[in-house]
């Protein structure tokens, strides 16, 4: 089984620091091993988080429409916020986990 390329529109789940379990989606791909992602929350669309891809699981979901909004400056925080909750990835999570 081929693994899921990191792809701008991909849905990934974070497995390491403060965001764990968090779901965002790729905005871009700075450089080879990194992503740029955001969730539409606490990551805007014009602050992405950079992160290692090996810190990242990919989901086989993708949101389609992404380029095409994003090259027509069309994509808001809200429109990232809704496809991932209609996901079922809803970003009710904490931050930190309490002990």
């Amino acid at each position: 089984m081929e693994p899921i390329p990191f792809e701008i529109g991909r849905v990934v789940t974070s497995t390491q620091g403060r965001d764990r379990r968090r779901t965002f989606v790729v905005t871009a791909l700075p450089e080879e091993g990194y992503v740029l992602m955001s969730d539409g929350d606490t990551r805007k669309l014009d602050h992405p988080k950079k992160k290692k891809t090996k810190h990242l699981r990919a989901r086989p979901i993708r949101m389609e429409t992404y380029a095409q909004l994003l090259r027509e400056h069309r994509l808001k925080d809200s429109d990232v916020r809704s496809f991932l909750k209609e996901q079922g990835f809803a970003q009710e999570q904490p931050l930190c986990e309490e002990d």
